[in-house]
């Protein structure tokens, strides 16, 4: 058997939220016939930035507009395509994002779901341990800027 052949890929995505009172929310969405709840991302495209891929992805994900608070970091991950006998490294680079526009219920095709949820409850709700820590990572950022009450 031959060895795989290792790809590398580039994508970009984030943490949208909005203040409701003195709650916060994110946007998830759900993947996997409803079975993971993750944070919205996808590939970059040539020629665009990652902040740029950021806000398209969440957009065409979620259904939501949103301008870049600042960068929660970078996450890299490997995974492999049995039956291309190919080694993908992926890194994703993350943006915290505050909702400016759009509707949840316009979310795109490519998921299964998207909504609102509770920050707190967004971290037992995410299938992945990388979300969370993006997700811990995005309250310490959002509570310093205080609840405007």
């Amino acid at each position: 058997m031959k060895p795989a052949t290792i790809k590398t890929l580039k994508s970009a995505g984030g943490v949208i939220f909005r203040r409701t009172g003195t709650t916060v929310e994110i946007a998830l969405i759900a993947t996997k016939g409803k079975s993971a709840w993750t944070l919205p991302k996808g590939l970059i495209d040539p020629g665009e930035l990652p902040d740029q891929t950021a806000i398209r992805e969440i957009r065409e994900e979620t259904g939501l507009v949103g301008k870049i608070v600042g960068s929660l970091g970078e996450k890299s991950f490997w995974f492999y395509l049995k039956n291309e006998n190919i080694r993908c490294k992926k890194s994703v680079s993350y943006f915290l994002v505050e909702c400016i526009g759009g509707a949840i219920e316009e979310f795109g095709p490519e998921v299964d779901d998207a909504r609102w949820v509770d920050i707190n409850e967004a971290l037992a709700k995410v299938a992945y341990r990388s979300d969370s820590e993006l997700i811990n990572k995005a309250k310490d950022m959002i509570e310093p800027h205080g609840n405007h009450s």
